[in-house]
C-alpha cells in the first residue's frame, strides 16, 4: 500500500495573474510560384496575416482563423505547421509570436478588413530586403522561415518546434526554364555530367536554397553565391557554382542506395546528391556554424526530399554516429582543405571516393581520391576555389612582409623561407631571364603552378599586396617564387605577340630574380618551366597518393613528397626523376625546406 499513490489529484490556480505578455501568430503562406503573401496595412507597413491568439485556441487554429478573416483564403488546421515561437520585448510587454507555415490553402484572395489593410500582394523572396517598412514580428517570422532573406534585424529569441513540417512546393515557370537552361549550359561545358547528375540538376530547385538571390543569379552555372559573411565581410559560407558542384558529385561515382557524407553545408549540394542516390540513399551533412545549420535544415525541409540529415559539428571529425555498415559510400568536402583529415579516410568505404578542394602550396584543386586501405589514390583533378575551413584544422597562411608590406611571401607548406637579405636584394639589380615557353591567350597553365610548387625547393608565392616598384608584379597579383641565399626568383609572363583572337595572342614566361644568387636561382626556375613544357604540359595532372602522416620514407612510392600534419602526399610527375629517399645531404636539406625529392 505504501508503494502506491493514494488520495485525489488537483491542480489549482493562485488567482488571475497580472498580464505581462501578448501572444500572437504569424501565418506564412506562399503561392504556386513560391511568393509569400504580405498585406499593406493602414499603418503604412507590410505585415503577414496574423494577430492575437484567442483563449483556448491553438497556434495553428489561430493562424487559419486569421488567414481567412484578413485575406479570405482558407486552410485546414492539418496543413498549418508550427515552426517556432519568437520572443522579444515591446516596451514593457513580453511579446510571443508563433510562426505557422501553411502548406496548402484555397479560396480567393480578397480584402475582408479594409479598415486594417489596403491590399494584399504576393512577393518574391529575394525582393523582401528592398520592400520598405515591415512590421517587426513579420520580419522576424520571414527570417525564421527563410534565414538570410532579411539580415540585421533586432535580436529575438527563437524556440523552434521539434516537429518539422513537410516540404512546401511552388516555383515559377521562369525558375523551371532557367534551371533547364543552366543544365544545358553545364552539359555544353568541358565536364559533361552523368545522366543521374543531369537529372538532379534539372530537378532540384536551386533558388529555394538561396532565396535572397534573384532567379537569374541562382541559375548562373558558373556563379558561386555567398550566403554568409563574418564580421570582416569575408565569405564563410556559399553555394558553389553549379557546374563545379556537378563535376565534384560526378567524381564521387555515386550509386543508388549509398549514404554520403558532406562537410560544409548549404543544402543544395546535399539535395543534388540525395537525388542521385535515390529513395534508398541518404546524405549526412555537417557544419560548425549554427546559423548555417539552421538555414540548411530549414531549406532542406522547405524544398528537399527528406533524405538529408543536417548536423552541427566539426566536419573534420566526419559523422561517426551516422556511419553506415562498411563506411560512407562517398565523402565530399565543400571548403578548402590544407590537410586531409584521418576521419575522412577512415569513415570512407573501401574503394569509394573522397572529393575535396585540396590546397597545395596555396593552389587549390578539387581532387577525387579513391580509398585502397590506408592509402588514397588521386583519380581526377579540377581547378577550383572555395571558402576556407573554419574547423579545428583551419590554418592561417604564414606570411612574411617585405618592403614595409608592399610585397609578401606566402608559404603555406614546408618550412618558411629565410627572408634575410631580401629587403636589400629587392632594392638591388634585377636579373630577367626569358624561358622561351609561351602560352596562348585563355590557355590554362594550371598544372605549371602545381609542378613548380611540388618540385622547386624552398617554394613560396610572391604577393603584390600593395602597389610597389620593387617587383615586376602588378598590384594584387601573385607569382610562383623560390628563395635561397638571400635571393629571390619569381615567375611572370609578358605579351610577346598580339592578335585579334585569344588563340593568336602569345605570352612568354619570364623569370625575375634579385640578390647575389639571382642568376643561378633564375636558371633553376626557368629549367622548371621548360621541364613542364617538355614533359607535363600535354600530360595533365600527376599521379598522387596520400599516406598517413606516420608512414616511413621507405614505405612511400618514389616521387616528390609534400608533408602535411596528418598526411604525406607523393607526386609522380611525367618525366621527373623519383628517388625513393634523399640521395644526398643537399637533397635532404631541400626536402626539409619544403622542396620535392
Amino acid at each position: 500500500m505504501l508503494r502506491h499513490p493514494a488520495g485525489d489529484f488537483a491542480a489549482v490556480e493562485k488567482g488571475r495573474p497580472e498580464p505581462q505578455s501578448v501572444v500572437g501568430v504569424c501565418a506564412v503562406v506562399t503561392d504556386g510560384s513560391g511568393r509569400v503573401l504580405l498585406g499593406r496595412s493602414t499603418r503604412g507597413m507590410w505585415e503577414l496575416p496574423g494577430g492575437r491568439v484567442e483563449a483556448g485556441e491553438s497556434f495553428q487554429a489561430a493562424a487559419v482563423r486569421e488567414l481567412v478573416e484578413e485575406t479570405g483564403l482558407t486552410a485546414a488546421i492539418g496543413d498549418a505547421h508550427l515552426l517556432t515561437i519568437l520572443h522579444d520585448d515591446r516596451a514593457d510587454v513580453r511579446r510571443l509570436s508563433a510562426v505557422v507555415r501553411i502548406g496548402a490553402w484555397g479560396g480567393t484572395l480578397g480584402l475582408p478588413e479594409p479598415h486594417r489593410f489596403r491590399r494584399w500582394e504576393w512577393h518574391d523572396l529575394h525582393a523582401l530586403s528592398v520592400l520598405g517598412t515591415l512590421f517587426t514580428p513579420t520580419a522576424h517570422a520571414l527570417e525564421a522561415v527563410w534565414p538570410g532573406v532579411l539580415r540585421g534585424l533586432p535580436p529575438v529569441h527563437s524556440y523552434p518546434h521539434a516537429l518539422m513540417p513537410p516540404a512546401v512546393g511552388g516555383e515559377s515557370a521562369e525558375a523551371v526554364h532557367l534551371r533547364q537552361e543552366m543544365t544545358e549550359r553545364i552539359i555544353a561545358g568541358d565536364s559533361v555530367p552523368s545522366a543521374a547528375v543531369e537529372d538532379a540538376l534539372r530537378t532540384v530547385p536551386r533558388h529555394r536554397f538561396t532565396p535572397e538571390s534573384p532567379l537569374r543569379l541562382a541559375y548562373d552555372p558558373d556563379l558561386a553565391l555567398v550566403t554568409s559573411r563574418d564580421e570582416t565581410g569575408t565569405a564563410v559560407s556559399s553555394l558553389s557554382a553549379p557546374s563545379l558542384q556537378a563535376d565534384m558529385i560526378d567524381k564521387l561515382r555515386l550509386e543508388p542506395g549509398l549514404t554520403v557524407f558532406e562537410a560544409g553545408s548549404g543544402g543544395y549540394n546535399a539535395e543534388l546528391m540525395a537525388h542521385v542516390v535515390g529513395p534508398a540513399g541518404r546524405v549526412v551533412t555537417v557544419d560548425l556554424d549554427p546559423e548555417v545549420v539552421e538555414r540548411t535544415r530549414r531549406f532542406t525541409t522547405e524544398a528537399g526530399n527528406g533524405r538529408v540529415t543536417v548536423l552541427l559539428g566539426d566536419g573534420g571529425q566526419g559523422a561517426p554516429g551516422h556511419l553506415p555498415r562498411g563506411g560512407f559510400g562517398g565523402c565530399v568536402i565543400t571548403h578548402t582543405c590544407w590537410d586531409i583529415a584521418p576521419a575522412w579516410r577512415e569513415q570512407l568505404a573501401e574503394g569509394r571516393y573522397l572529393v575535396l578542394p585540396l590546397e597545395i602550396h596555396g593552389y587549390t584543386r578539387a581532387v577525387a581520391l579513391q580509398r585502397h586501405g590506408d592509402v588514397l589514390h588521386a583519380r581526377d583533378w579540377t581547378y577550383c576555389g572555395f571558402v576556407r575551413d573554419r574547423g579545428a584544422a583551419a590554418r592561417t597562411t604564414p606570411v612574411t612582409d617585405l618592403a614595409g608590406g608592399e610585397l609578401q611571401l606566402c608559404h603555406e607548406d614546408g618550412t618558411p623561407p629565410d627572408p634575410a637579405g631580401l629587403e636589400e636584394a629587392l632594392r638591388g639589380p634585377r636579373h630577367e631571364l626569358p624561358t622561351g615557353v609561351t602560352v596562348a591567350g585563355m590557355e590554362s597553365f594550371e598544372t605549371l603552378q602545381l609542378y613548380a610548387a611540388t618540385t622547386l625547393p624552398a617554394f613560396c608565392r610572391l604577393d603584390g599586396a600593395r602597389p610597389s616598384a620593387l617587383a615586376a608584379l602588378p598590384y594584387g597579383a601573385e607569382a610562383a617564387a623560390t628563395v635561397a641565399d638571400g635571393s629571390l626568383a619569381y615567375l611572370t609572363y609578358v605579351l610577346v605577340k598580339d592578335g585579334e583572337t585569344p588563340e593568336e595572342r602569345r605570352s612568354e614566361f619570364i623569370v625575375h630574380a634579385v640578390g647575389p644568387a639571382r642568376a643561378e636561382l633564375a636558371e633553376r626556375m626557368a629549367a622548371c618551366v621548360r621541364s613542364w613544357d617538355q614533359h607535363v604540359r600535354g600530360a595533365g595532372y600527376p599521379q598522387m597518393t596520400v599516406h598517413p602522416a606516420g608512414t616511413p620514407d621507405h614505405e612511400l612510392p618514389a616521387g616528390h613528397v609534400l608533408d602535411k600534419t596528418s598526411s604525406r602526399l607523393v607526386f609522380q610527375w611525367p618525366g621527373s626523376q623519383h628517388p625513393a629517399t634523399p640521395a644526398t645531404a643537399e637533397e635532404a636539406v631541400l626536402a626539409e625546406a619544403g622542396g620535392g625529392r
